[in-house]
């Protein structure tokens, strides 16, 4: 379907009906029979409802997944044969774009333009790039004496349940599946209740592509419910998560508490964005730096929040990011002629208005933007915020928001600004403006992070690892490297000799 107003329209009209779970390839009522609203931040309103699941559903998906992961119709499948199925899943996720992409914009908000590029295609893609790297996954044999044979096998691991927030569930949520699947394990996968709708339409394709039941189940429900349960099941081997610090730490604990499973955690970002005087084209660096923290009205894990630019020019580049930020246009994410659409849910609202006034009380000059937009509608709308002259102290600096709030101050030395970049409790991404080479490759050794970007934003595509340093997690998502998640090496010893 092609993506104009017209059949946007036609797809926002359609009714969804309650959803269930989807566990061994069809639809299952949860035992509890309770539900979940499901609100649009478009407007504010109920439009379908999801199953609110409880400890025993999360049992039920777990034990089958055990039980067919067991049984080998997957994990023992040829790797050429997996490749058929997730290949033809990724097609089917293609062609169905447009209309997985509403689905999810009602559901959490996010521009459309942006969401079918950011959700389904970047799904398709990578489930295609997983698939194709199945049969090139090999193992070794070690160099050892003339007697031994030593071998070292990759094996998939079992089990793998993910925890999936809000903000981008598809591209995120594959980032994670697409590996474990092609490894050869069964997945349960646990979607965040604000942004389920397109994870189960999704899963419903990968049955229609051929994947045996059991292979792929969505469970949804509420986290402290249905999270706790997915991640204190002995019969799960490996937790993969994106999300909080706090459900991060928590999810730690159930790994002890249970069958010390293997945990993988993306957290949050407090990302530095460094502009030094002599970058290249400051004007696309004051561009890149409103769209990195404004687009998705800054509800993207590596959004630029920390703005740090070079004296000189610290007023001019200032004033240039407020301009590009006063070009996008805020409102109903299903409009073409909108740039940015809502929060994804009201509590992100509140917590990004509070943030706002807190910042204001601290004593942060406010250079545009700190209010709530399209209240009359009843959506979760805010403004492009900035503010200028921030310190160390401030909230504004240290905690993530998770809202469209840029937290912008001045430098004067490069010793100075590496320590202010450094001097969050989070290490996940990081941007670099410099015509200096020599300068950017001492920055890419200085910052703390997993990712940084020199003279771009978000360049990295799915051949590229990401993953956080200090409290942004661990393990890695995307690129070659996310097998090691879900893969357990085995060695074989074997004499050979006479």
């Amino acid at each position: 379907m092609i993506l104009n107003q017209e059949n946007i329209d036609i797809l926002r009209s359609k009714l969804v009906p309650k959803q269930s779970n989807f566990i061994g390839n069809k639809d299952v009522i949860p035992l509890s029979e309770k539900e979940l609203e499901v609100i649009s931040p478009i407007d504010g309103k109920v439009f379908s409802t999801i199953a609110a699941s409880c400890t025993e559903d999360v049992d039920h998906a777990v034990t089958l997944a055990r039980k067919t992961f067991n049984s080998g119709v997957w994990a023992d499948m040829p790797p050429k044969e997996r490749k058929i199925i997730l290949l033809k899943w990724a097609d089917l996720i293609e062609s169905n774009a447009l209309r997985i992409a509403v689905l999810g914009v009602r559901d959490n908000g996010t521009e459309i333009n942006m969401a079918i590029k950011g959700e389904p295609k970047t799904a398709a893609d990578v489930i295609r790039f997983y698939a194709e790297a199945i049969d090139k996954i090999n193992g070794e044999i070690t160099p050892t004496s003339h007697e031994v044979l030593s071998l070292i096998q990759k094996e998939p691991v079992g089990v793998v349940g993910v925890i999936l927030p809000w903000n981008f569930p598809l591209m995120v949520g594959t980032w994670k599946i697409a590996p474990a699947l092609a490894a050869g394990n069964s997945v349960v996968l646990k979607p965040s209740e604000e942004a389920s709708l397109s994870l189960i339409e999704v899963a419903k394709l990968a049955a229609d592509a051929g994947m045996p039941s059991g292979v792929l189940n969505v469970i949804t429900g509420e986290g402290h419910i249905v999270g706790q349960a997915l991640a204190t099941h002995m019969e799960v081997d490996v937790i993969a998560f994106t999300g909080s610090g706090s459900i991060g730490r928590k999810l730690l604990e159930y790994s002890a508490h249970s069958n010390m499973k293997r945990v993988y955690l993306e957290l949050g970002g407090k990302s530095p964005n460094i502009v030094f005087a002599d970058a290249p084209d400051l004007d696309r660096a004051a561009r890149d730096t409103a769209q990195s923290i404004f687009r998705n009205s800054g509800q993207v894990c590596v959004s630029a929040s920390r703005l740090m630019i070079e004296e000189p020019i610290y007023e001019d580049f200032l004033n240039a990011v407020a301009q590009h930020a006063s070009s996008l246009v805020v409102g109903d994410p299903l409009n073409l002629k909108n740039t940015t659409g809502s929060m994804a849910n009201i509590n992100q609202l509140e917590k990004t208005i509070n943030a706002v006034v807190k910042a204001k009380e601290q004593g942060a000059r406010l250079v545009t933007g700190g209010r709530r937009l399209h209240r009359e509608s009843g959506g979760y709308y805010h403004e492009p915020t900035i503010f200028a002259d921030v310190k160390s102290e401030m909230d504004i600096s240290q905690q993530e928001i998770f809202g469209p709030v840029l937290a912008a101050r001045s430098f004067k030395s490069e010793e100075q600004v590496y320590n202010i970049a450094n001097e969050t409790i989070y290490g996940l991404s990081s941007v670099i403006w410099t015509s200096n080479m020599s300068r950017a490759h001492r920055s890419i050794k200085a910052i703390r992070s997993g990712t940084v970007q020199v003279n771009c934003y978000s360049g990295a595509d799915i051949t590229s690892p990401l993953g956080g340093h200090k409290q942004s997690g661990s393990g890695h998502d995307r690129s070659l490297h996310a097998f090691n998640k879900y893969i357990n090496l085995k060695s074989a010893w074997i004499n050979i000799g006479s």
